[in-house]
């Protein structure tokens, strides 16, 4: 990876919720996280225990950031919850296009001059609209965004007024919480 690479070792995580989920978690150190551009969402490229990956970071709400490891990385890299791992992380050259959730896809098919102001945002800022969607505690509260972001977009806003990206200040974005750690047998070491 290139000389800015941002180098540290972490404990894959299992989360506490779904309680059989098969993806795991890394938060990066506050010093690694520190090193990137934004307290916000953040596209990288890297590689854990040397398998690359590309993926979006989502900031833990205390000014660091935090990274799902889905189950397919955490086999190929040989790694286990609870075990340390090598990151390697670059910040991504290209922002990728941001998943649009079904019910925003619906409700901007439905106004077409919301739709027309989508089209012309960049991936940052349509993940912000979607960032603050999902950050949602309540059905009730999504929906009502999903709306406002409509009416929001077709009078002509950009940027979802007042969202904290980070979570610090408001706290509606946080890291999973981690589950107890499961005793687990020891590796047999190779002779």
């Amino acid at each position: 990876m290139a000389g800015n690479a941002i180098r540290f070792d972490a404990t894959l995580l299992r989360p506490a919720s779904p309680k059989n989920a098969a993806w795991s978690f890394v938060v990066l150190p506050a010093a690694a996280s520190a090193k990137l551009p934004t307290r916000a969402m953040t596209p990288v490229d890297g590689t854990l225990a040397g398998h690359a990956f590309r993926a979006t970071l989502e900031p833990d709400g205390q000014g660091s950031h935090w990274l799902k490891v889905s189950r397919a990385l955490r086999e190929a890299a040989g790694a286990r919850v609870g075990d340390v791992v090598r990151l390697v992380l670059v910040p991504a050259a290209v922002t990728p296009e941001p998943r649009v959730p079904p019910d925003l896809r619906k409700a901007l098919a439905d106004a077409p001059q919301a739709r027309a102001q989508w089209s012309t945002l960049t991936p940052a800022a349509r993940r912000d609209w979607i960032q603050w969607l999902e950050s949602a505690k309540q059905a009730s509260t999504r929906e009502r965004r999903v709306a406002s972001s409509c009416d929001m977009l077709a009078a002509g806003k950009r940027r979802v007024c007042c969202f904290d990206r980070s979570g610090i200040y408001s706290k509606a974005i946080a890291a999973p919480d981690a589950a107890e750690p499961t005793p687990r047998p020891a590796r047999k070491r190779a002779r």
